[in-house]
């Protein structure tokens, strides 16, 4: 994310838009693939949006105005989603397209790790008011050991478990998602852990999914020329995931009602 000067638009790097999100909050949803990520998951399916300060430039406006035009086909529940790479790489942003979304009464979500979460004053400042435009986090917690974490994607974990206790903090609604890796996320142990941690979060909890891992984006490797990291990895069995739905009571959450 660059700005300019003080009285002009922060611009916003954007990889990609999807008009017709389902599977990235409640209804229908307006997405936008923010540009940038510093983390390496092996199960990464967007390695193309890793690059940080690429992307199409946009202001807050000029992508309101773009998600606005999808509003008759959002429902009740419906709205914007900020997804990535990582999103809050551009938090600032944000803060100023979910200002315009919410005074045009648009549900507003974001897809988030929390992989670049910090306690300091400057970042907690917009972090905060962030929080008081978004109506709900997608919260990615990809492994609860640290050992496997730092594994998995190149970096530890205690700043995301970190942000996870933030969000609990500012009772800030979130969906849990975890990815179902065999030989990497698929441990029972860890799975309970995770478990465990997500029932100490209490009520801010509305819903757990549990994601297989598939491959669908190879190819990105391919033609990026990156070496898929999981080449030979299956996706984990109907078994195992009714497994993992059981150790994180998938079922004892309902899900937001309330957007």
């Amino acid at each position: 994310m660059t700005t300019t000067t003080a009285t002009e638009p922060i611009i916003g790097r954007v990889h990609s838009l999807e008009s017709f999100g389902s599977v990235d909050g409640p209804g229908i949803r307006f997405v936008s693939f923010l540009q940038g990520c510093r983390m390496r998951c092996e199960f990464c399916h967007n390695p193309d949006t890793w690059k940080i300060n690429s992307g199409t430039p946009y202001t807050p406006q000029q992508l309101f105005n773009e998600a606005v035009k999808y509003r008759p086909y959002w429902g009740k529940k419906g709205g914007v989603t900020c997804s990535g790479g990582e999103p809050l790489l551009q938090k600032e942003f944000i803060l100023e397209y979910f200002k315009i979304c919410k005074a045009n009464g648009v549900t507003t979500t974001i897809d988030t790790c929390g992989g670049v979460f910090s306690r300091d004053p400057e970042y907690l400042e917009v972090m905060d008011e962030l929080l008081e435009y978004t109506d709900l986090i997608l919260l990615d917690l990809k492994q609860i050991n640290p050992e496997r974490h730092k594994s998995l994607t190149m970096m530890p974990n205690d700043h995301i478990i970190d942000f996870a206790n933030y969000l609990k903090e500012k009772n800030q609604p979130i969906w849990v998602r975890h990815v179902l890796v065999p030989s990497r996320t698929d441990f029972d142990e860890d799975l309970e852990k995770l478990g465990l941690f997500i029932e100490s979060l209490g009520d801010i909890v509305k819903k757990v999914e549990i994601l297989p891992y598939h491959t669908m984006g190879v190819y990105k490797y391919k033609e990026l020329g990156i070496k898929y990291p999981l080449e030979g990895v299956p996706s984990p069995t109907a078994d195992r995931v009714k497994n993992a739905e059981r150790l994180l009571k998938v079922d004892q959450y309902q899900g937001y009602r309330d957007m």
